[in-house]
């Protein structure tokens, strides 16, 4: 019987070697599968690649994982905001490695992954420090940078809904990253706020299916001061 069902996340995240590169779902606080990162932190591994729409808010989630200084390396699009001052002090003080990727090669180099795809050519970049030391190839008049896949060691993902097959659901804009990323990693971790039982979940509505999935874990909502629940919307 399939069961991708851990009882905690510390055993969905047992396992997780040193240097390993972790896919962590979010784009901006929608999305970041926060629980997840606090437990890939208490497990314990170093020396990861992180690939992140963004190098963390505040000090919590990704920019706590990047506080540890368990992270050798980011990749991301937008590692600067008014409140990125963890990644902005291990940056400027030479204590963790940056690749810029623009955002919409970031989502396609992940998929490209995911389709097992060996690499694709892309306008974004040509003619600035994006393309330094990259293959450019002129394409019916138009200059073109070769661009090669992300492929994860792990994957981490907040979804919303999911069965005990890893079938997965999303809420509105949390779903993001979530679902190339859980294409392009040997091993996906997902955490959902509700499992129900196999063939509640209307197929055409599965965003991301089982076969991508390693481990979900049930995670309950955050409820806030106002008395309602912290959503990533």
């Amino acid at each position: 019987m399939i069961d991708k069902i851990a009882s905690s996340i510390a055993e969905a995240l047992a396992g997780t070697p040193d240097g390993a590169t972790v896919l962590v779902g979010g784009f901006g606080t929608a999305g970041i599968p926060n629980e997840l990162i606090d437990g890939l932190i208490e497990q314990g591994a170093r020396d990861l690649t992180v690939v992140n729409n963004n190098a963390g808010n505040g000090d919590t989630g990704l920019a706590r994982l990047l506080k540890t200084g368990r992270v050798r390396k980011i990749v991301c699009s937008f590692p600067r905001q008014a409140d990125s001052q963890v990644f902005d002090e291990l940056y400027r003080t030479g204590r963790i490695e940056l690749e810029l990727v623009p955002q919409g090669n970031l989502a396609e180099r992940l998929r490209a992954a995911g389709a097992g795809i060996g690499a694709f050519f892309t306008p974004t970049g040509y003619g600035t420090e994006l393309a330094a030391g990259k293959e450019t190839r002129v394409i019916d008049g138009r200059h073109y940078v070769l661009e090669l896949p992300i492929r994860g060691d792990l994957a981490l993902v907040k979804a919303e809904r999911g069965d005990r097959w890893g079938n997965l659901t999303y809420r509105k804009a949390a779903r993001n990253f979530g679902p190339v990323m859980a294409t392009a990693a040997r091993r996906t971790v997902a955490t959902v706020h509700e499992i129900v039982a196999l063939g509640e979940l209307d197929p055409e509505a599965i965003v991301t299916p089982g076969i991508h999935v390693s481990r979900i874990v049930r995670v309950e909502r955050v409820a806030t001061q106002a008395g309602g629940f912290k959503q990533a919307a």
